[in-house]
């Protein structure tokens, strides 16, 4: 008899090494159903069966595998895939094929078709979840056993709210928001709709600002609040720290890594790209498309511009121009930065030529002394 983990989760089973087989939802398809599934062009047996979908590496016969560029194309030979997906200037040999516009986005819908999410959603409010009375709760929304929702807190329609989460008084919440278990939101946090917010994330916790007073570091006045825009999505134990008196804002469509430090009263601009252990630090701004690499480091008060683009570990203690390549510690313009870089590989030739030529003029200054 199933137990009700099995009712809320649904049954699941391994089917080889390379997918996930769901009780209930499996259906294996032809390779003419996967072209029309995604919009493709077929060109071999329209009647080959797949039952799964996979990389190359963990293929297993009966799957499809993608392959978006040459060189992958290449390791087909040794892959057991029935099939591939290529995009237009991938033309693989010996292996039935499909093409498309947008590999990834048609393997993702392809994946999905073999490991559909569990369509057993629970719906409603568990009795088991803290919420105050004077919380407002919008249509279909799932609220999860030891979840907790304070005073004056709004929430739209279609939210899922998972175990241990805290929203805590006059946070505003748009619809079809999902909170992942332990996210905690402060006091007066709004966010927008379909905003998705990570395991352990924390939103609007005081900013680090404190005032030496008798030479005692005092908190100051952290008044303010996060806004979160529509589309955001936020990743696991990332932190936003609310404004001085104002919001901390991030910007429509932003899409954050896990592990990301947002300081009080930065300004994050739409459709930025931030990577896990990026720290921004206090008033900074950023304009529209940003995107920032992996450990990428800003100081206080700085504006980066739209569509700028900072590498990986880049150390920002300068504003940063739009359309502009920033790298290195601390961080310039890319070619001036790769410029510096080949001179510093040069620098132990540099410094023997530099001794050989002291001792040149030494041996040259004893003659001079001799002949004198």
């Amino acid at each position: 008899m199933p137990n009700k983990q099995d009712a809320l989760l649904g049954d699941y089973l391994t089917s080889g090494e390379s997918h996930w087989m769901w009780k209930g939802f499996r259906m294996d398809l032809a390779l003419g159903d996967i072209a029309n599934l995604v919009g493709g062009q077929l060109n071999g047996d329209a009647a080959i069966p797949i039952s799964g979908a996979a990389i190359i590496r963990d293929a297993n016969a009966g799957d499809i595998t993608l392959a978006d560029k040459a060189q992958l194309a290449s390791q087909l030979a040794d892959c057991r895939a029935a099939a591939v997906l290529v995009p237009p200037d991938v033309t693989p040999s010996g292996v039935p094929f499909v093409t498309v516009s947008n590999v990834h986005a048609s393997f993702a819908k392809i994946v999905e078709h073999f490991r559909p999410h569990s369509n057993t959603q629970p719906y409603g409010v568990s009795a088991a979840a803290h919420i105050s009375p004077t919380a407002r709760i919008g249509r279909d929304v799932v609220v999860y056993p030891t979840a907790t929702i304070g005073d004056d807190v709004q929430i739209g329609e279609g939210c899922i709210i998972h175990p241990g989460v805290h929203i805590l008084a006059g946070s505003k919440i748009g619809n079809h928001v999902t909170l992942f278990p332990n996210v905690v939101l402060y006091e007066n946090t709004v966010i927008g709709d379909r905003v998705i917010i990570h395991a352990g994330a924390a939103i609007g916790a005081y900013g680090f600002g404190y005032d030496t007073v008798d030479g005692r570091h005092k908190l100051s006045a952290q008044l303010g609040y996060v806004s979160i825009a529509d589309d955001v999505e936020i990743g696991a134990g990332t932190t936003i720290d609310r404004g001085t008196y104002g919001p901390t804002s991030i910007g429509e469509g932003t899409k954050i890594d896990n592990l990301v430090m947002i300081a009080h009263n930065c300004r994050i601009g739409r459709h930025n790209l931030i990577c896990s252990q990026v720290g921004i630090a206090g008033s900074s701004t950023t304009g529209d498309y940003v995107v920032m690499a992996g450990q990428v480091g800003l100081r206080d008060h700085i504006d980066i511009g739209d569509r700028a683009i900072l590498g990986a570990k880049a150390g920002i203690m300068t504003s940063v121009p739009a359309d502009t390549v920033y790298v290195g510690i601390p961080a310039t313009a890319d070619r001036e930065q790769f410029q510096k870089q080949a001179a510093l590989a040069k620098l132990p030739d540099m410094r023997k030529q530099f001794k050989a030529l002291q001792r040149q003029v030494a041996a040259l200054a004893e003659k001079l002394n001799d002949a004198a």
